[in-house]
């Protein structure tokens, strides 16, 4: 055993030496900074950032705060109904794309060709055509359906399922590769198989093909559940929040704070909760791809 661990930490000495940069600048940038701002969180820091310690007062005040409930609010929504739409709409393309169909690569085109834009043109896309003067509502008026109502950007009660659809035209599209990529990895004899036995498609998918997919989603939820945190470009877009503060999202509270409201120790504590979200998903995630493999 002494034998084989000095070859095992020799091997591939170039690429570990080629990666020291890189963990380096990770450690200082990412860990030193995320340190830095939890730290900088219990501060009573304005618009420069000082160690002068407000123990949890900037927590309090946080969750005291109802313009961070309704974006917190918000965030649940518009997380549920995107991870829950974004799955379902993107397997449901992805199997109609394995179908081996005509012209598959323009439809998969098309359907990924949204993802390439930013989310600052899709949202500003969208405000245009969910512009009740402008949009769908007036272009089904216009075929004579004058009672149409179709306004969601303008009702705070509705406002983010507007940002929604938005969200959902643009990042479907990458659910669907990543679901087609999985599927174009399940074996021919299953579908041979299943077919023989009579089983039928809808089973074959449910009970068969989608566990032995169990890495493709487990990836896609932590595709779609950092997109979710991170939620801001197309709120600014779209609604900058409004109308009034119903549109309000976790990643824009922590801007305006920081760099508009001159409160940096409110800012650095938003963030720090926005962590928490993050590692609420990162653990399970790594747990599932990484303990199982441990145990194994």
């Amino acid at each position: 055993m002494s034998d084989r661990r000095p070859n095992r930490f020799f091997r591939n000495m170039t690429a570990k030496i080629a990666a020291v940069p890189m963990i380096l600048t990770a450690l200082c940038v990412f860990v030193g900074g995320t340190v830095w701002t939890i730290v900088h969180s219990f501060t009573d820091s304005k618009l420069l950032p000082r160690l002068r310690w407000d123990g949890l007062d900037q927590y309090e005040r946080l969750w005291n705060t109802n313009r961070w409930i309704v974006s917190i609010e918000n965030l649940l929504i518009y997380g549920l109904c995107s991870l829950i739409l974004s799955l379902i709409i993107g397997f449901v393309l992805a199997a109609l794309l394995d179908q081996k169909i005509r012209f598959e690569n323009t439809f998969r085109t098309i359907l990924l060709y949204p993802f390439a834009l930013s989310f600052i043109v899709t949202g500003l896309v969208w405000q245009w055509l969910l512009n009740p003067d402008l949009g769908i509502q007036s272009v089904i008026r216009g075929a004579g359906w004058i009672g149409f109502t179709f306004d969601p950007l303008n009702n705070s009660k509705i406002v983010i399922f507007g940002v929604l659809i938005a969200g959902l035209w643009q990042g479907t599209g990458l659910i669907m590769v990543l679901m087609l990529a999985g599927l174009r990895g399940i074996d021919q004899e299953i579908w041979k198989a299943s077919r023989v036995d009579g089983i039928p498609m809808w089973k074959t998918y449910l009970f068969i093909v989608i566990p032995m997919m169990r890495p493709v989603f487990i990836t896609t939820l932590v595709i779609i559940a950092s997109g979710i945190v991170k939620l801001y470009d197309l709120i600014v877009a779209q609604t900058s929040g409004g109308p009034g503060i119903s549109s309000e999202v976790p990643a824009k509270y922590v801007y305006d704070y920081m760099f508009q409201g001159q409160n940096l120790g409110q800012g650095f504590a938003a963030s720090t909760m926005m962590l928490l979200a993050v590692l609420v998903v990162v653990i399970p995630w790594a747990y599932l791809e990484f303990g199982g493999k441990a145990r194994g």
